[in-house]
């Protein structure tokens, strides 16, 4: 009774506290409303006092790329021979040699055996499944020149990953700037990085490869942080009083014991090397994601449907493999018996080679297989779309128009119109609230420099997209995770769904939304929304699932009904996992912000687009570090807030 009665007076206290500065926000937005008509800057900054930083930057980056052009011209030679050698290998062959690529049936084949060696039968069932996808599709071609990106990229990406990971645990400093350098990077949009990569080294597969390569490095060394940080201590003992050296200790103890996380930094890279699949084709990537966008931009919906599925089951085959590598490797799975059965895959594959590849040779449909043999649903995807556009047209445009009308353009017109003083001092006033002057330095220092820096208006705009598509997630989604909590059938059919949704490529949920809604703003919420739920019903689900079942049982002999315990009991404790739900949801939302602008925006995902044909580095740049800034300090205002709310718990 004592604990709850301080648990109480605590909260009302907090309470207090956190109401103080609302009346002064309040009072220093009405003195800038009353101020503006004398002193016009508070509300508009004015253009001559933007600062060209901009120009500064696109001349560094000009400057830079001739002073580092020899450099540069190793760097791309060097990873041009791994690349074309994969390249070689899966699709290109050699002609002057009359060597063909390897036949698909053997590459198939390859992927089967590997999945049955990781998992089984169900496992190698599915990968056949979905590689012979791409080869009935007429797609096989583009679909191994994506791969021999993935192929390249991930082994680099993973690798310096690896060691600038082990590197922070070993340098607390080095671990502090990097982790400052990842949170920019992992909040800054794939398309942000294709400026500076374009510039210093070209267009073409390489520079698609390194663009890809820093996109997908961070998770890599995050992992492995984690994974050597969780090594237990008694086990790092062990190797000590084994008499390991440190570099011994590093490569038989830590390394070996954080297998499993560092695998999970594995699956990442190679999932976000495959997330930037279409956003690399803008600087000259060939393959799939260059078809697929082809397609978006061309409005060829049927064959963008193709291709995406093909780009989504590449993706799946990936992410379970990887996963099934992670769980063998925690199994810890050890195969004993004579040479052949321990080596049964390996030499089953042998064999299977030499006889497929053979068999390409004579039979050419073995090798590739002719267009006439495969099929495609493009048209009458098509003759579904227009269908769809000739009936029921009347009834999608008076929606998507009132939505946009009546709920979206306000809500933009409104954030356009709030002066910039109140939009840097209400996430100030917050930060001061949460964590005081460290915290509320955070806006004005990053959306202060986007304001000298001349990027107010696409920043605002931003911000508009990504507060509509977060208030329609949270609305989704936390009642969707209370019903998954609640109900067992309802938690089997939407944790599935969200593992799907969450395997799909970001630019695929554009096919819809352009298919029903042509290009507006609700398209780019929509797509943004599709993309950016699945955290806000995972993390409510987790929450309301790690609730104390003691906490639950005395909820209940207090007489609380079912809905009383989940108001007054179970969210209140949830509310900080929630809340790492909604930092998610934002951050995803964030994400999709330079894909939707494929489809037309003018936010900073514009910005992003419109820079890269002129080679403008210094806009695509500082658009991206705004979407970064604003996923920067909302992360760490949310955060604050989480952190309180468990304090304020007895949870931290």
């Amino acid at each position: 009774m004592k604990g709850a009665l301080s648990l109480s007076v605590a909260s009302g206290t907090a309470q207090a506290r956190s109401q103080a500065w609302l009346p002064a926000l309040g009072f220093l937005a009405l003195v800038v409303l009353v101020a503006s008509g004398a002193l016009p800057w508070l509300t508009t900054w004015p253009g001559e006092w933007v600062l060209p930083f901009r120009d500064w930057l696109t001349d560094a980056f000009a400057w830079f790329s001739q002073w580092a052009k020899p450099l540069t011209r190793a760097i791309s030679a060097i990873l041009f021979v791994p690349l074309h050698l994969v390249e070689v290998l899966l699709f290109r062959g050699v002609p002057d040699w009359n060597l063909a690529p390897l036949p698909w049936v053997f590459v198939v084949m390859g992927v089967m055996v590997f999945a049955h060696w990781q998992s089984g039968l169900r496992l190698a069932l599915f990968c056949g499944a979905c590689m012979l996808y791409l080869v009935v599709f007429d797609l096989w071609s583009d679909a191994m020149q994506t791969v021999s990106l993935v192929l390249v990229t991930v082994p680099l990406a993973a690798g310096i990953g690896l060691v600038l990971g082990i590197w922070s645990t070993r340098n607390r400093r080095v671990e502090r700037s990097l982790n400052t350098l990842f949170d920019v990077m992992q909040a800054t949009p794939h398309m942000a990085y294709l400026g500076p990569v374009v510039v210093l080294f070209g267009f073409g597969q390489v520079p698609a490869m390194l663009a890809t390569l820093i996109f997908a490095m961070p998770p890599m060394a995050r992992c492995t942080i984690l994974g050597i940080r969780s090594v237990s201590p008694e086990v790092v003992e062990a190797g000590t009083m084994a008499g390991c050296t440190a570099q011994q200790r590093l490569w038989k103890v830590e390394l070996p014991a954080a297998q499993q996380t560092l695998l999970l930094g594995l699956n990442q890279v190679v999932m976000q090397t495959l997330a930037m699949a279409v956003i690399a084709s803008l600087v000259g990537a060939s393959g799939l994601g260059q078809k697929l966008l082809f397609s978006l931009q061309q409005l060829r919906i049927g064959k963008a449907m193709e291709q995406g599925i093909a780009i989504t089951l590449m993706a799946l085959v990936l992410d379970r493999l990887t996963v099934a590598q992670m769980l063998r490797a925690a199994a810890n799975t050890i195969v004993s018996g004579s040479f052949w059965q321990r080596h049964a895959h390996s030499l089953a594959f042998a064999l299977a080679g030499i006889c497929l590849i053979t068999l390409g040779t004579m039979a050419p449909a073995w090798s590739i297989l002719p267009s006439e043999m495969t099929i495609s649903f493009g048209g009458q995807i098509d003759s579904a779309v227009r269908w769809i556009s000739k009936n029921l047209y009347g009834y999608l445009k008076p929606f998507r128009d009132n939505v946009t009308i009546y709920l979206l353009l306000p809500i933009r017109d409104f954030y356009l119109w709030l002066p910039w003083v109140i939009v840097i001092a209400a996430p100030t006033a917050i930060g001061w609230h949460l964590g005081r002057w460290r915290l509320a330095l955070v806006p004005v220092v990053l959306f202060g420099f986007l304001l000298l820096a001349g990027f107010w208006t696409p920043l605002m705009l931003t911000i508009y997209l990504v507060t509509s598509c977060a208030l329609l997630c949270c609305l989704m989604g936390i009642p969707l995770g209370v019903w998954a909590a609640k109900s067992p059938a309802a938690a089997r059919a939407l944790m599935p769904l969200c593992d799907l949704l969450q395997t799909f490529p970001s630019f695929i949920y554009l096919i819809p939304v352009i298919m029903l809604f042509q290009t507006s703003d609700l398209s780019n919420v929509l797509a943004m929304l599709c993309y950016a739920t699945v955290p806000a019903i995972r993390y409510t689900y987790l929450g309301l699932m790690r609730v104390p079942q003691t906490t639950q049982e005395a909820a209940i002999a207090s007489g609380a009904t079912p809905a009383q315990r989940l108001f007054k009991v179970e969210l209140p404790i949830a509310f900080p996992e929630i809340l790492v739900g909604v930092n998610q949801t934002i951050m995803m939302a964030l994400a999709m912000v330079a894909i939707t602008a494929l489809i037309g925006s003018r936010d900073l995902g514009q910005e992003i687009y419109k820079a890269l044909p002129n080679g403008d580095t210094g806009r695509g740049l500082l658009a991206g570090l705004g979407i970064a800034f604003i996923g920067i300090v909302a992360d760490r205002l949310i955060n604050a807030w989480a952190a309180s709310r468990k304090r304020l718990l007895g949870m931290a």
